[in-house]
């Protein structure tokens, strides 16, 4: 399970840090997406292949399934964690999401997401000002 918050820069070269308490479960080998609210997902090796069985199940007729799909897998990215617990991010992953410079990993439960740091204050001013009328919400789908 993924929680936390972590907030690191990417260096010159696109590279960011991976939180340590998350090295061991994600392990060496990453999978980036388009994440949705404008971040980057990450995933481990087994939750991608999840991911494209249950996309492969999806009616490619729809038009807006099919550019779910598009946008999933194209915008997907293999990465190693290098000896530094580093990954590589690509560049239209990094456009994607507005990172520059200072970003905010955080841990979702079941995956890992990379935010550009002003878009996350953004969303966590937004969320937590809704956060109690969510939570009587919620109270229906978890009984």
């Amino acid at each position: 399970m993924f929680i936390g918050e972590y907030r690191h820069n990417t260096d010159s070269k696109g590279r960011i840090i991976v939180p340590a308490r998350f090295r061991d479960e994600l392990g060496n080998r990453l999978f980036l997406t388009k994440g949705l609210d404008n971040c980057i997902f990450v995933y481990t090796p087994s939750q991608w292949d999840t991911i494209i069985e249950q996309l492969n199940k999806l009616p490619t007729t729809k038009k807006e399934l099919r550019q779910y799909i598009h946008m999933v897998t194209s915008k997907a990215a293999e990465c190693e964690v290098d000896s530094a617990g580093r990954i590589l991010i690509p560049q239209n992953l990094m456009d994607g999401a507005g990172i520059v410079k200072e970003c905010v990993i955080l841990g979702v439960s079941n995956h890992v997401e990379i935010w550009a740091q002003k878009r996350w204050e953004e969303y966590e001013a937004l969320a937590s000002a809704a956060y109690e009328n969510v939570a009587e919400d919620v109270t229906e789908y978890i009984k």
